[in-house]
């Protein structure tokens, strides 16, 4: 039996969805994606009572999945002929986790300080949100007008809040650590790709198109394995024809 289409709504330059994303990608799962207004909310599906309006949401057939960890979950759950993000030892699995929630917790928060860091970096931030996501012409306009100035107050913010006052030096402490965990080891866990690395990964995809990610590049262990992230992609996608056919396994 043919799977249900997964459909990912999601908001493009958010970390979270981005996360999700790669998930999907480095599984070769097909999905269709659905912009929603990160003002407005509007174009959010039926969500579940308790459930925040907030994007990353996956539907896949009747299944609802909110927040991104959960929806990496859920996909080894649905799609078990795939490449598992969890592996099967435990504390393999539980160094995974650790990564996987520290990236929601440390390195997503730190991104969004060099991406509108200075009014020019927020220009550009939302220049590309005007174009990627459904504003129409006249919202798309007030986003490049008005948004750098709101992005660059928010970055100061996120450095107030967190006891910062170098966002590119914040970041770079992120990077290190990510380096530490690599080491010279294929993926941050050792020989498989995990979690951590569809988490990583997909933090760092969303500022593929800012400064900030040449930077990145220059580090020669980084590079190597984001390289290697794009070319596990590459292959899942070549794959595709096969992997259409794969049943989803939720009751």
């Amino acid at each position: 039996m043919a799977p249900s289409e997964a459909v990912l709504y999601q908001f493009a330059s958010c970390p979270f969805c981005s996360k999700v994303r790669e998930g999907l990608l480095l599984k070769g799962i097909p999905y269709k994606l659905v912009e929603v207004n990160p003002r407005t909310k509007q174009g959010l599906p039926e969500l579940p009572p308790d459930a925040p309006r907030k994007v990353p949401v996956l539907v896949v057939g009747d299944r609802v999945v909110c927040d991104s960890t959960a929806i990496l979950h859920f996909l080894d759950e649905a799609y078990p002929q795939t490449l598992a993000f969890r592996p099967e030892p435990a504390a393999l699995r539980a160094q995974a986790d650790a990564i996987e929630e520290w990236v929601d917790a440390q390195l997503i928060p730190a991104l969004p300080t060099v991406i509108y860091g200075t009014l020019r970096e927020a220009g550009k931030a939302a220049a590309l949100i005007a174009k990627t996501s459904e504003f129409g012409i006249g919202k798309g306009l007030a986003v490049q007008l008005a948004g750098p100035l709101i992005m660059h107050l928010v970055a100061k913010r996120i450095l107030k809040k967190n006891g910062r006052t170098d966002a590119h030096a914040w970041v770079n402490e992120n990077l290190d650590q990510v380096e530490r965990w690599l080491g010279d080891q294929p993926y941050l866990c050792g020989a498989e790709l995990t979690i951590a690395d569809v988490a990583v990964s997909g933090a760092l995809e969303c500022v593929r198109e800012f400064p900030i990610f040449a930077s990145i590049e220059r580090r020669p262990a980084l590079r190597r394995w984001l390289h290697r992230m794009v070319e596990r992609k590459s292959s899942a996608r070549s794959g595709g024809a096969s992997r259409s056919a794969v049943s989803l396994s939720v009751s």
